[in-house]
């Protein structure tokens, strides 16, 4: 038995070391090129003489395929092409060959490359070398925050200009529909927001609440009245909240209603509901009354009595005929039959309730401090007064009317030219050209001075203002708010034209508001 050596290797081992030995390094082969310069005149000169381009490139050295034509040597070759490098410039780092290694041939021995022209140089078919490429890093989809954030591993790195301008191009389109959207919105609701919130049900409440009721309000009732007249009259005397609500009421309830003549009282401040239900109790209508409004004429009057006394007309138009029957000195009794809430006795004559208007008309004059004898000039002023202004514009008004009389200018008040025309009573404040024009004694606009009598029958206020007008300069005045009784007062002529456009201008909007 022979001895076995002092450090042998466990069985097996040599056979193991040559096994592993022969295998190739798992790890990747970088391909080596030599860097020795080519002898003079050699085929490896020759060789990448060819290789090289007009344009500063030079192949990769790589194995051609057996049988594939050789490259021509005078093709520029492609830059965008695996396996080509370039030679002039910022050249990239050197990229990664995959595949074998290339033979670099004995030590001492020139690297041999076959890039040659005859295929009788060319070594036996292997695949063409590619140039290695990592794996495409996948591109995420653009958002608004890249224009913002930067890459945590590159801080000083910025994201592709193309990427992050189309992104910023991207949200500015998206901020300018917004913009458009908004200002759209913002026009729509101030042009019909009105129209919608009442179209939706949106807004205030039309009706006032029950437990709001309070005070005291007269209404006529005229024969033939309808539910959209009462629904007016509620309205403006204070019952109901909106001019409408009530007519709504009798309609969306169905409700049949039969509306007698007379003077009903109510309160101020009633719902719908609660003013239709004291409509309807025998209570509140005053027997043989009569409620007269300021500023009505003779004839709407006497139509007034007749329908509210259940007495004709005629016995009315008769008690007027002579108005030295009652001591006034005057063509008729316009501007004298008093405005107010009368009740009458069954027995009493139509005589007799003129009278009685009259005596309330001097009483009120009394109450004015007007002397004897200027009864019809300070009656007609406050007629105009009362037909052409607001309550609170009436001492105004008032001087307005003195201080163009002291200058002798022509009143021009349009409600002197629709009285004297027959048409101050068709809905409208405006004066149609041929009332403004026509020649009759009450037209102010043709004839200098006051009308030739009252235009209508004046309240207490008006008579007051008549005969105390207020200091002030003013030579002009005009309703700009039909609605709100908006009244502007100017001294000069250019001042009072854009009054009248801010007037015609309300008009336009409000084409419905008796314009």
């Amino acid at each position: 038995m022979s001895e076995r050596p002092e450090h042998s290797p466990e069985p097996g081992a040599d056979s193991l070391s040559e096994l592993f030995g022969s295998l190739p390094d798992p790890r990747p082969q970088v391909p080596r090129v030599s860097t020795a310069p080519p002898a003079p005149g050699s085929r490896r000169a020759a060789r990448e003489q060819a290789s090289r381009t007009s344009d500063g490139y030079q192949a990769v050295p790589s194995r051609d395929v057996v049988g594939a034509p050789a490259p021509d040597a005078t093709a520029a070759p492609r830059s965008s092409e695996a396996g080509f490098v370039p030679t002039r410039g910022t050249a990239p780092e050197p990229a990664a060959v995959a595949g074998p290694p290339v033979d670099a041939g004995a030590p001492g021995q020139p690297l041999i490359a076959f890039a040659g022209s005859g295929a009788d140089r060319r070594p036996p078919a292997e695949p063409a070398v590619p140039v290695a490429q990592g794996p495409e890093e996948p591109r995420e989809p653009a958002t608004i925050d890249d224009l913002f954030r930067q890459d945590p591993e590159h801080p000083d790195e910025t994201r592709p200009r193309r990427r992050r301008t189309g992104c910023l191009i991207a949200f500015l389109v998206v901020l300018v529909l917004l913009g458009g959207l908004a200002a759209g919105g913002v026009w729509g609701w101030n042009s019909y927001g009105d129209k919608i919130s009442e179209a939706r049900g949106w807004g205030p409440s039309k009706d006032y609440e029950d437990g709001q009721a309070t005070g005291n309000a007269l209404i006529t009732i005229s024969a033939g009245d309808t539910g959209a007249d009462v629904s007016a009259k509620l309205y403006d005397a204070g019952v109901t909240k909106t001019k409408s609500v009530f007519y709504d009421m009798l309609v969306s309830e169905r409700i049949a209603k039969t509306f007698y003549p007379g003077v009903y009282q109510l309160k101020l401040k009633m719902s719908a509901a609660a003013a239709l239900a004291a409509l309807n109790d025998p209570a509140n209508k005053k027997e043989n009354s009569v409620l007269l409004t300021e500023g009505n004429t003779v004839s709407q009057i006497l139509k007034k009595l007749s329908e509210g006394l259940n007495r004709p007309l005629e016995e009315f138009t008769a008690a007027v005929a002579d108005p030295k029957a009652y001591g006034v000195n005057a063509p008729s009794l316009e501007g004298w039959l008093f405005p107010a809430l009368y009740e009458f006795a069954p027995e009493e004559t139509a005589t007799d309730i003129i009278a009685k208007l009259v005596d309330r008309t001097r009483q009120s004059l009394a109450s004015a401090g007007v002397p004897a004898g200027d009864e019809e000039r300070v009656l007609t002023i406050a007629s105009i007064i009362e037909r052409e202004a607001g309550t609170a514009d009436f001492y105004k008004v008032s001087r307005v009317i003195a201080n163009r009389l002291t200058q002798n200018m022509k009143l021009q008040m349009d409600s002197t030219a629709q009285y004297g025309y027959g048409e101050m009573h068709d809905g409208s404040v405006s004066t149609s050209e041929q009332a403004q024009n026509d020649d009759n004694p009450w037209n102010t606009y043709v004839h200098a001075g006051l009308p030739a009598t009252p235009i209508a029958n004046p309240g207490d206020a008006a008579i007051d203002a008549a005969m105390h007008p207020v200091d002030g300069p003013w030579l002009y005045f005009v309703t700009v708010n039909l609605n709100t009784g908006e009244t502007k007062f100017s001294t000069t002529y250019e001042e009072h034209l854009g009054y009248v456009k801010q007037w015609q201008e309300w008009c336009s909007a409000n084409p419905d508001s008796g314009c």
